[in-house]
């Protein structure tokens, strides 16, 4: 790790620089202290840190684990908002969505293009069509290019050769737009390695269990170490509470009311694969309730998401047959071969952190945030969207700075690119020179380019010295050893399901969830961690177990069955 004096600290987050962060958290009074390694706590660790102030981030499982590794993975500005006349929340993620693309992170954030199939011929074409091209206006209006094409106006028989696979009586014609995906797992990770390396000290699967007060000031958080089991004090002037769907059971250690709540609502994705129909781009659905995707996702489909009210275990939603059921009927109705239970090879829920209302509905509650002082030292910070997670994150770090002594600097977030992000376009550029010189396939560049950036140099000098790293995983082709090694001594992986889960898709992208990957992948962790065979064993049955939770629970025909059975499941460290 560099010296403490230097500008920058390691751009490691592995096991040597998670000790040295848990040392540092122990012995110093800290500016601001993040609890909740999700993306607006990544991203509020990152603010802090770029302002000069002394930042920690805690997180109880891995990074983002909870909501921030389950989102339909876009960064969009949330076209079914315009019909709510939310046009200050479109315009804001539009701007955030133009910053990511171009700035922050241009190698994990890219450009896909939707189709809104039309039914009606005039009116929809003049209602929708107008909405797209306010959509447009409003990405403009950073003071730079969007980063996306325009919308466009298809008539039926282009949208037949577009998506031959839909009926020929769902739709009249059509118009796309643009927006954007991310590997969210990915990009959060990602965040909180960024700001390791501006000097923040961040530890995961460390348990915040309680505050430390004097009188009713917050003064810092009880910690307790789930690796080590060893508990201790960390102290702060500022601890920023950015626990999403958790935000309520924080607040209750403090011992003081919430100025307002956070309801849980579940929305569930399925991974079909890409040859099950012909599209060159996504579809975007109207429901009765809401408003249904299909988006591309390298040799897959992602169709989601359902919207209902979730009230039981909030690290490991369920989903439920009805769910997946639901989302087939959807589809289905445009499709001229539908699609099956045997046609899903994979299943993620997640829940969304909103906030709670008069509406009994979670579909029409508000994806605004709200930022409060509850009580002198903790600043809460809760709702929004993925795609705002920075605005989030600057307006919680502002209000920590105003209870700081002295003057601290304004955000710099909108100009800082994340780690792998500088130099990535002339990296993409050279990438057949570089398959060339390492004798794999151009292909296989560009997956590590589009995951790691500029940092795929450090893979590429793993394989150098171990050829074999360059093989793909059983039943994961896409990914190679080397990014197993790497997850563990540089991205803060500190188990299987850490690697397999969320530093990889393997857990949702592989015909078998990963069942074939486990023992590999965990074998070549070991080394990393200096596993013993009990424990690499150990490692593969839970994982194993996991799995086998997640496809019983999947059958059940209610939530309540499926929460039970998922739960039937151990966890790798005690929640």
């Amino acid at each position: 790790m560099a010296n403490s004096n230097t500008v920058s600290h390691s751009t490691k987050l592995g096991p040597v620089e998670r000790a040295a962060a848990i040392e540092a958290l122990k012995s110093k009074e800290l500016d601001v202290l993040v609890v909740g390694g999700g993306i607006v706590g990544a991203g509020s660790a990152l603010d802090a840190v770029t302002r000069g102030l002394s930042t920690g981030i805690l997180e109880a499982r891995d990074w983002s684990s909870g909501t921030s590794s389950r989102s339909s993975k876009l960064v969009h500005g949330g076209i079914r908002y315009l019909e709510q006349l939310d046009f200050r929340l479109v315009r804001e993620a539009l701007i955030e969505r133009g910053l990511l693309l171009q700035r922050i992170a241009p190698h994990l954030v890219k450009p896909v293009r939707f189709l809104y199939p039309l039914n009606r011929p005039l009116f929809e074409r003049l209602y929708i069509g107008a909405g797209m091209l306010l959509y447009d206006v409003f990405s403009y209006t950073g003071g730079r290019h969007p980063g996306v094409p325009h919308h466009r106006h298809l008539l039926k028989r282009q949208v037949q050769r577009a998506i031959p696979s839909l009926r020929n009586n769902a739709f009249v014609g059509g118009i796309t737009y643009y927006d954007a995906q991310v590997d969210d797992a990915r990009y959060n990770m990602s965040v909180v390695r960024t700001a390791s390396s501006y000097g923040a000290h961040a530890a995961s699967r460390v348990r915040v269990e309680g505050f430390l007060k004097v009188g009713q000031r917050v003064v810092g958080v009880k910690a307790h170490d789930l690796q080590t089991g060893e508990r201790f004090d960390v102290r702060a002037k500022q601890v920023v509470n950015a626990t999403g769907v958790w935000t309520d059971d924080t607040q209750a250690m403090v011992g003081e009311r919430g100025q307002f709540k956070v309801r849980a609502s579940k929305g569930i994705h399925l991974l079909v694969p890409r040859d099950r129909f012909q599209s060159t781009m996504g579809l975007l659905l109207r429901t009765e309730k809401s408003v249904l995707f299909v988006i591309p996702w390298g040799r897959h489909w992602i169709i989601g998401t359902t919207d209902t009210d979730w009230n039981l275990d909030k690290a490991h939603p369920a989903a439920t047959a009805a769910d997946i059921d639901y989302l087939l009927e959807h589809v289905n109705k445009i499709l001229a071969v539908p699609l099956t239970r045997d046609d899903v090879e994979g299943v993620y829920a997640g829940l969304r952190p909103l906030l709670a209302g008069e509406s009994d509905q979670t579909s029409k509650l508000s994806r605004e945030h709200l930022v409060a002082h509850s009580v002198p030292g903790l600043v809460v910070i809760a709702g929004g969207k993925w795609t705002t997670y920075r605005v989030m994150a600057k307006d919680a770090i502002d209000a920590a700075a105003d209870a700081l002594d002295g003057k601290v600097p304004a955000s710099t977030t909108d100009n800082i690119a994340l780690l792998g992000a500088e130099g990535y376009q002339a990296a993409w550029n050279k990438r057949t020179k570089i398959a060339r010189a390492f004798g794999v396939h151009t292909a296989r560049i560009e997956h590590l380019l589009n995951r790691y950036g500029v940092l795929t140099d450090e893979l590429l000098d793993l394989i150098r010295t171990r050829p074999e790293l360059a093989d793909p995983l059983p039943g994961a082709d896409d990914y190679i050893g080397a990014e197993v090694v790497y997850a563990a001594s540089h991205e803060g992986a500190l188990h299987l399901d850490d690697v397999l889960a969320r530093r990889t898709r393997i857990s949702i992208e592989s015909w078998d969830r990963g069942v074939s990957a486990a023992p590999v992948a965990a074998q070549l962790m070991a080394e990393v961690l200096d596993w013993d065979q009990e424990r690499t064993d150990h490692e593969v049955a839970v994982y194993l177990e996991r799995v086998a939770a997640e496809r019983a629970s999947q059958e059940q025909p209610d939530d309540e069955s499926a929460d039970r059975i998922r739960l039937e499941a151990p966890e790798i460290v005690a929640p």
